[in-house]
């Protein structure tokens, strides 16, 4: 099974941050005190085969589980959810602030026959990893031969 990550903003985000650094750069917040990070963000993701299936790891630090849905359809599986911001009072002054929150989608494209029942996901210590078990006909399979 072949996973191919499907992201059609993949490098809009990057670019978008790029300019917002060059402007920040440029145009300093003067007499604010704080450089607020205007972003969106993804979760890094790590992908691996292993022989019981792909393995895809996604850090998700400060979302809650219950913020995060894993979707399949048409072998297109979907990792969404949101990371709420911190909540800040008048008293506190940022002088960096480039964590960033808000929603977040991901999709990976599966190759091959996917059952959506055999998928399985664990979300632990900011980590959600999720197997994609592989199917018999995918296994490979030992054959015991007889030299004479």
């Amino acid at each position: 099974m072949t996973i191919i990550k499907w992201d059609p903003f993949r490098n809009v985000a990057a670019l978008q941050d790029r300019i917002n650094r060059m402007f920040d750069d440029t145009f300093p917040h003067h007499g604010q005190g704080e450089d607020v990070a205007m972003c969106d963000w993804q979760p890094a993701v790590d992908i691996l085969e292993t022989a019981a299936g792909v393995v895809i790891r996604a850090d998700l630090p400060g979302v809650r589980k219950e913020n995060v849905s894993v979707e399949v359809k048409d072998n297109l599986l979907s990792l969404s959810g949101s990371r709420n911001p911190e909540a800040s009072t008048a008293e506190e002054r940022y002088f960096k602030r480039e964590r960033c929150s808000g929603s977040f989608h991901r999709a990976f494209s599966l190759q091959g026959v996917v059952r959506p029942d055999k998928i399985r996901a664990v979300f632990k210590d900011g980590v959600l990893e999720i197997l994609v078990a592989k199917t018999e006909e995918e296994k490979p399979k030992r054959i015991q031969v007889d030299i004479d």
